[in-house]
């Protein structure tokens, strides 16, 4: 099953379909993704996100605040679990580091990211990690506040070996993007060979970083499967089995997600 494990999708750009949202899904359906996970981040726009994919019983959702958004409403164990009750809500997220984009004191993300933890080991829901230029504060984070006991994906994953080692030895998942197919991204791919494949997601972070050929321009979930032919062709092995594999993945890690019958 071809899964887009992380999008956006109240923010992708539906000129193309007029504006359409079904047209948009009706799409991206055809193309052979069969489930799609809309990740929040941040809690104003939740509701509409939910109203927005309401219809799609192959869209799972998440709801989280990201650690880059300072102005918009703080989260709190409490609302958070509150949120994650929803049965579409598959996960706590996304939330982590984020240090390139962010500057000066940054306890407040650190205060924001442990918060996310608590409520996704309060809710029994796993975690989305975002995490930039804050590999040592987010694994110690992680391991202070227990985050094994409920796991959860290092998405979007640009980091070495060695923080994809240590984040699978505290149970968590590596997703890569469309980043693996930009050419200097030589040093990623070496990761994309080390990760064991029960432990590998596919995603497009749409309407962001769209692969090779389609790189610069707004990204879709049907552009999934070009990440998925560039993991294949990175590990070597069939395109049907990383599909296969990665959409294995994706169900186990978001246990509460709903398999709709192949």
């Amino acid at each position: 099953m071809l899964v887009d494990s992380h999008c956006h999708l109240d923010r992708v750009d539906l000129s193309p379909y007029g504006g359409d949202f079904g047209r948009f899904m009706e799409r991206t359906l055809s193309e052979g993704v069969e489930h799609l996970l809309c990740v929040a981040i941040d809690l104003e726009g939740h509701p509409a996100m939910m109203e927005l994919v309401e219809p799609w019983p192959q869209v799972s959702t998440s709801v989280g605040v990201h650690p880059n958004d300072k102005e918009r409403e703080e989260p709190t164990v409490e609302r958070l679990v509150e949120l994650a009750r929803h049965p579409r809500n598959v996960a706590i997220g996304e939330t982590g580091l984020d240090y390139f984009r962010s500057e000066g004191d940054l306890e407040w993300q650190q205060r924001r990211f442990r918060t996310h933890v608590r409520a996704a080991l309060a809710a029994g829901k796993p975690l989305i990690i975002h995490t930039r230029e804050a590999r040592e504060d987010t694994l110690r984070i992680l391991e202070e506040e227990k985050a094994r006991e409920v796991g959860g994906v290092l998405h979007c994953f640009t980091e070495n070996w060695e923080m994809a080692r240590r984040g699978l030895e505290l149970g968590f998942y590596i997703s890569f993007s469309g980043i693996v197919t930009f050419r200097n991204a030589e040093a990623l791919r070496e990761v994309v060979k080390k990760v064991p494949l029960d432990r590998l997601l596919v995603e497009t972070d749409s309407p962001y970083l769209a692969p090779v050929p389609h790189r610069g321009k707004p990204n879709e979930p049907r552009h999934v499967r070009l990440v998925a032919e560039k993991v294949a062709e990175v590990r070597g092995v069939p395109l049907e089995t990383v599909i296969e594999r990665t959409g294995e993945n994706f169900f186990t890690l978001f246990a509460s997600a709903r398999r709709l019958p192949e």
